[in-house]
């Protein structure tokens, strides 16, 4: 039962046993849409602002195209392994059959602080836009008390403190609908979220093309502020940093990767979603933060609502946007979430067949053919977070897992390369080794830019997994337990 244990590809490929199927129902337009669903949200309705107010400036244009070029590297390098390895598990599923057990675990571990904790971060952030929607539109004001985290925290501490609110309540109840909602079904799941893609996308659309009219240049000067003398705080170490935050607007184009067993055509489905997601969702960005910046000082951007505000120093020529934003954020928001929620059972769902998780982590429900104790499971857990947490701890913690989770699969690329160059691959990462290289180093640099707070909380977290792991999933591994029959079989 090694812990490096590896499993084939032949396997993995051929892993859909009786009482593990999933419907596959999606296409690649689909798959596009699920990846662009699950990007644009709490990244340029909420985070944008705190990042190019507290880091990088006008430049936070600059920290966009440096986020986004290691999510390219590491896309193209999910699109390999996707399209060698169409089975649910995402990054999971790959570590297990490069670099052995005990680092897939690690990554499915780790995948938690992405789709688990992300689904909780980015509904605080519908929260607050639900809030301010209601009392500027309805006149309708949610007490403070039910619509705030009950714990906060300081940069420089590592234990929350108590900030007299009772529960988000808006986040608690996003997360409970939407899970009702995958628990019924992926196919009903991707129908909404199309609506709600096409919504939002036209309304980033609509901001960029009518903003871009009202731009002053002059708050784009000094393009790059000059640093205060703290690492991070503008220049180009705030561009650094800068991308290591809004990280967390790129963050679900992988989320596509989960979906591969209900994805019609695989091979060819699946890199099309990944890389045509990432494609769209990053030029937005990057017109979006320049028309924020432009319309707006970029020090007046660092609230929750940072699209309102630039829109209000537009002038009365804009004003007519503002509810439509509104409604933009609201609906982009809960997209993302649904897409995050969607995700992580699809891990756990993964991990369960192995028998790293307990047998419950597999149930699938016998109408909806849907993981749906998982997604119970995920979505209790979620409220939860959602409920007691701010965003901005939240945020750090995703981003960084998911930073770990890339390049782990950038190095899998690698190590598959050249052990096992023999393999079919329908689609085949460019100029390898350059580009896995150039994603981890990427990733690894925006990784570095995100605090040693944040540092410590990922060690602690990867060492409870690792706790749970020695306890439970290394006794349990069905490929461990196979290993060790045969070398017990004298046949």
């Amino acid at each position: 039962m090694g812990i490096w244990s590896k499993k084939s590809l032949a396997r993995l490929q051929n892993e859909d046993g009786e009482g593990h199927e999933l419907h596959r129902t999606l296409n690649g337009l689909q798959l596009t849409l699920l990846g662009i669903g699950a990007i644009i949200g709490a990244g340029i309705f909420v985070v944008t602002g705190t990042a190019a107010a507290q880091h990088a400036g006008p430049a936070i244009v600059l920290s966009f195209i440096l986020a986004g070029l290691g999510c390219l590297f590491a896309g193209l390098c999910y699109a390999e392994f996707a399209s060698m390895i169409p089975v649910a598990g995402s990054a999971y599923t790959y570590g297990y059959a490069t670099l052995g057990e005990l680092v897939a675990w690690i990554i499915g571990w780790d995948l938690m602080l992405e789709y688990l904790f992300a689904s909780s971060a980015v509904a605080v952030g519908w929260s607050g836009y639900l809030t301010a929607f209601l009392r500027d539109y309805a006149g309708w004001e949610l007490p403070a008390a039910l619509a705030n985290a009950p714990l906060g925290t300081t940069p420089d501490s590592l234990v929350p403190h108590a900030t007299g609110a009772l529960v988000n309540l808006p986040a608690v109840l996003l997360v409970g609908v939407l899970t009702a909602l995958l628990v019924v079904g992926i196919h009903e799941s991707a129908r909404v979220n199309n609506i709600i893609v096409f919504v939002k996308v036209a309304i980033v659309l609509l901001v960029i093309g009518f903003g871009a009219f009202h731009v002053e240049r002059e708050h784009w000067t000094p393009f790059i502020p000059p640093n205060t003398g703290r690492f991070g705080e503008f220049g180009w170490s705030g561009v650094l940093a800068g991308a290591g935050v809004i990280f967390f607007a790129y963050i679900g184009f992988d989320a596509v990767s989960t979906a591969a067993q209900e994805t019609r055509n695989p091979s060819k489905d699946l890199p099309t979603g990944i890389l045509g997601s990432l494609i769209v969702c990053t030029v937005l960005y990057v017109l979006m933060a320049a028309v924020m910046t432009g319309l707006a000082p970029y020090r007046t951007l660092d609230v929750p609502e940072p699209v309102y505000v630039a829109i209000s120093e537009g002038g009365p020529a804009l004003q007519w946007l503002r509810p439509i934003v509104g409604v933009g954020a609201i609906a982009g928001l809960a997209s993302v979430v649904l897409v995050m929620l969607m995700g992580q059972p699809r891990i756990f769902f993964a991990m369960s067949r192995d028998g790293l998780l307990p047998p419950f982590f597999g149930r699938i429900h016998p109408r909806y053919r849907t993981p749906y104790v998982s997604t119970l499971i995920t979505g209790g857990v979620a409220m939860v977070v959602a409920g007691l947490f701010p965003i901005g701890l939240l945020g750090h913690l995703v981003s960084i897992g998911t930073l770990f989770a890339f390049v782990v699969v950038c190095a899998g690329i690698l190590v598959l390369r050249y052990t096992r160059p023999d393999l079919p691959r329908p689609f085949r990462t460019p100029f390898v080794p350059v580009v896995p290289i150039l994603g981890i180093l990427v990733c690894t640099a925006l990784m570095l830019g995100l605090g040693t707070e944040t540092w410590i909380r990922l060690i602690l977290w990867l060492a409870l997994g690792l706790v749970i792991y020695f306890g439970y999933g290394r006794k349990h591994s069905r490929v461990g337990r196979e290993e060790s029959a045969t070398r017990t079989d004298p046949r």
